[in-house]
């Protein structure tokens, strides 16, 4: 038994847990992040206004478009000049983007968080069980992704009206330096097909408990706790999830094939996460199939992210394949900063 858990260790701790007491360089700040405006949406207006007062963005980063909002999926000959118009007017100090709508989530066959990011690309695709493209930004220590790679990483300010996009937007910058004394919930579930990470929690438990507080749980809910940091879990639907309390910066999501569907999705929405108190979650928008390639490492993201990484930093580094996976948060969330660094 003792020889079966050390392999199990030993295969967890792969690739993406190197650097794990290092701390990062420095990290993403409002001056290279681009806010991309739909102003044709309302909502969007206002949740952009808000965000960039409250986080500094300077005007040159703020990028004005028109699209067709709540409608969810867009076409790519409609994405295509859009991206080029959104290319040609950011400063190429602009590392990372952030939009700011809920809907459309994607673009064609990709999610639109990446189709932004890299371009529209059918590598990033598949048909039936398949891997995809993988992405260069996959656990770098890369501190400018657009410069090294030629790809700018983006997330979502998503939510259902504007007080809940403000709430999120206002525990993102709470968190910020607050270095809080949580805990990372890793749940084992009855679902096999979806439980695919465990194998990760060995590795987790070992590189990160003398620095962080870190459970192991067999079960397919958790419940009353109220100081979770980081949860991961795999199922179709997570029950009690809006019966804990997230300390501003957490980060939680479950791994199904339709969490990216953040508005009428079969299946739990990855909006419910943000809802119930989480400053950022990730969900896939077409079928992935039970790859693990497509779905957040937790414990990349926790490395990361204890490292002094942002939120989109961290999040983004911890997906090798992320071409239908949509991120969704407050990106320049950054719990972990180290004192006297200077504020995002």
């Amino acid at each position: 038994m003792l020889c079966l858990f050390f392999l199990a260790v030993v295969s967890a701790c792969d690739s993406g847990t190197r650097n794990t007491t290092h701390p990062a360089p420095a990290a993403l700040t409002p001056v290279n992040l681009g806010v991309i405006v739909n102003d044709d949406d309302p909502l969007s207006q206002q949740i952009a206004a808000y965000y960039i007062q409250q986080r500094g963005i300077p005007d040159s980063n703020v990028v004005h478009i028109r699209l067709t909002p709540r409608r969810q999926v867009m076409k790519p000959a409609k994405f295509i000049p859009i991206l080029e118009q959104v290319r040609a007017a950011t400063p190429a100090s602009v590392q990372a983007w952030v939009l700011t709508w809920t809907t459309p989530y994607r673009v064609g066959c990709m999610s639109i968080t990446t189709a932004f990011a890299t371009g529209y690309d059918e590598a990033f695709c598949a048909q039936g069980c398949k891997p995809t493209r993988a992405s260069p930004y996959f656990d770098s220590d890369s501190t400018r992704p657009f410069t090294d790679y030629g790809w700018r990483p983006t997330m979502m300010l998503a939510g259902e009206n504007f007080a809940a996009v403000k709430d999120l937007i206002d525990r993102g910058l709470a968190a910020d330096g607050t270095r809080p004394d949580g805990t990372a919930y890793l749940l084992s579930t009855s679902n096999k097909a979806r439980n695919g990470r465990v194998r990760f929690y060995p590795g987790i438990v070992m590189m990160q408990s003398d620095r962080f507080r870190l459970k192991i749980i067999s079960s397919d809910a958790l419940r009353y706790r109220t100081d979770v940091m980081f949860y991961f879990t795999g199922l179709q639907e997570v029950e009690g999830i809006t019966m804990n309390r997230y300390h501003p910066g957490a980060i939680a999501d479950h791994l199904t094939s339709a969490g990216g569907k953040l508005v009428n999705s079969p299946q739990m929405s990855s909006l419910e996460w943000l809802e119930a108190g989480a400053t950022g979650s990730y969900g896939t928008v077409v079928e992935p199939c039970a790859f693990v390639e497509k779905f957040p490492r937790p414990d990349i993201v926790i490395n990361r992210y204890l490292n002094g990484e942002t939120l989109i930093e961290a999040y983004w580094k911890s997906v090798a394949w992320p071409g239908q996976g949509v991120f969704i948060g407050e990106p320049l969330a950054r719990p972990f900063a180290e004192a006297g660094e200077p504020d995002n």
